[in-house]
């Protein structure tokens, strides 16, 4: 996996989300299809999947009949890459930027604030 990971767009991240939430790999394209927010036909989710296999984010085979796929990026790592994104082209880089700029509407319970405490407390490893 490269530092710099392709951004996806919305409906190939949705195929994403759906292979990360499985619990074992390769996946069959059904498996895939019954955690998808969306209805999508089989061809439409084949094509999907293509796409997310020519950028490198998932490794499709064939086993008989059957489409089956492992992910090749872990989610930690693609949430980790998009957030760093995000933060660079909307806030430059700046994290207080970021909190100041959904403080305002947010509703923080004591837990979040003890949480977010703990996370600056250890330097956010």
């Amino acid at each position: 996996m490269t530092d710099a990971l392709t951004r996806l767009p919305d409906a190939e991240l949705e195929v994403m989300q759906a292979l990360w939430a499985l619990d074992t790999y390769p996946a069959h394209t059904a498996d895939i299809a019954a955690r998808l927010e969306r209805d999508w036909k089989a061809p439409t989710l084949l094509k999907l999947l293509s796409r997310l296999e020519e950028r490198g984010f998932v490794r499709g085979e064939k086993a008989g009949r059957a489409n089956l796929y492992t992910p090749l990026v872990a989610q930690k790592d693609y949430l980790k890459a998009e957030s760093r994104s995000f933060l660079d082209r909307l806030h430059g880089g700046s994290l207080p930027s970021l909190v100041a700029a959904l403080l305002p509407d947010a509703k923080l319970t004591q837990e979040d604030v003890a949480a977010l405490e703990a996370l600056l407390e250890k330097g956010g490893r």
